[in-house]
């Protein structure tokens, strides 16, 4: 009996740093560490489809009621979450102050005692980068230093993406030299709604030429598309052309992150990884405020692609006040009571 003890204590213990050098690995992967979509020639046969809208919703209907997660589970997934959220600051009225308590936050997004309290103390959580304004950027990167969380800069005239095309790319190049490690950057809606998808495709490629080593993520501003087809055009273009990631908004725009669109761009992601053996990213933005929002699209995203996109090399969210409510739900998993709004002051 007494050797049995022993061998159970020592299993359960074996188990329990097992599961705290899984927990370090949680916010230190990069989009740095996959090989990048190199792009391919347009192929213009790509884009002899359409989407058939009725069934695109009736797939992401059944996601909230047929998915739930709960309790420790719920928690699990929520840290997960964390680890892929792009914390942004996008205001006319940002400050030097305000990026540096953002940048704070970055570094520690849940309260310590949170953490301790779920055995996750050593697990070196941190958000997957912090999204500003070119003005911006050498802050962040001072703020940062240090923390291996990469800086993402929105850039090509965001969010309109209406200045001329050569002031974009120096727009790019700027934020590159300034130490952006990801540029998000905006396509030109009206190559999509006129079907000129050569001309995005060149557009797209100049963007991707002009950033280097700096990872691309293409925003496709979704609600300005006009269909579920567009949207699936303008996502394979954008892989075709060499981002990195694909992104549904600016977050400006009346209608952002849905699940419907996402269905489709992830779709497109599959079908680009299963011809060509990239694999792109997926960033939802805009309108993402909740912890159960944050589980739907984790869902999806294990559904339609797998695990490998639960990472945050595959998958970001961009927000700025969902890292409040996540950590609210953790509280309350915690303690059993949910927390005021004052104790998370900046999200």
């Amino acid at each position: 009996m007494v050797t049995q003890a022993k061998q159970s204590k020592k299993a359960s213990t074996s188990t329990k740093t097992s599961k705290k050098e899984k927990a370090k690995k949680l916010g230190s992967l990069t989009t740095h560490d996959i090989p990048r979509n190199d792009g391919i020639p347009f192929d213009e046969a790509w884009l002899d489809l359409n989407i058939n809208r009725s069934a695109v919703e009736r797939r992401t209907g059944s996601l909230p009621g047929r998915r739930s997660v709960k309790k420790e589970y719920q928690a699990a997934w929520l840290l997960k979450a964390v680890t892929c959220i792009d914390l942004t600051t996008l205001s006319g009225d940002d400050t030097e102050g305000n990026v540096a308590r953002l940048c704070a936050k970055a570094k520690q997004p849940v309260r310590p005692e949170i953490l301790a309290a779920l055995d996750m103390q050593d697990s070196g959580i941190t958000v997957g980068a912090v999204c500003v304004y070119h003005d911006m950027i050498e802050h962040a990167v001072g703020y940062l230093k240090g923390s291996n969380i990469p800086v993402a800069a929105v850039s090509t005239g965001f969010p309109a993406g209406l200045s001329p095309i050569e002031l974009r790319i120096e727009e790019i190049k700027a934020s590159v030299a300034a130490g952006a490690e990801e540029i998000d950057i905006v396509i030109s809606r009206r190559h999509v709604l006129q079907g000129k998808w050569q001309e995005l495709y060149d557009e797209l490629s100049a963007f991707r030429a002009a950033c280097g080593d700096a990872h691309m993520k293409a925003i496709l501003a979704t609600g300005e598309l006009a269909t579920l087809t567009n949207v699936y055009k303008a996502s394979l273009v954008a892989m075709m052309a060499g981002s990195d990631f694909i992104k549904t908004s600016t977050g400006k725009e009346p209608v952002n992150a849905t699940l419907p669109v996402s269905l489709v761009m992830v779709r497109a992601i599959r079908q680009y990884l299963e011809a060509t053996g990239y694999k792109v990213g997926f960033k939802p933005a805009g309108g993402i405020r909740t912890a159960k929002d944050a589980i739907n699209w984790l869902v999806l995203m294990k559904e339609e692609l797998g695990r490998e996109w639960l990472e945050p090399t595959l998958f970001r969210y961009g927000a700025s006040s969902l890292l409040t409510d996540i950590e609210r739900q953790l509280e309350h998993f915690v303690t059993g009571r949910y927390s005021a709004d004052y104790r998370h002051p900046m999200g």
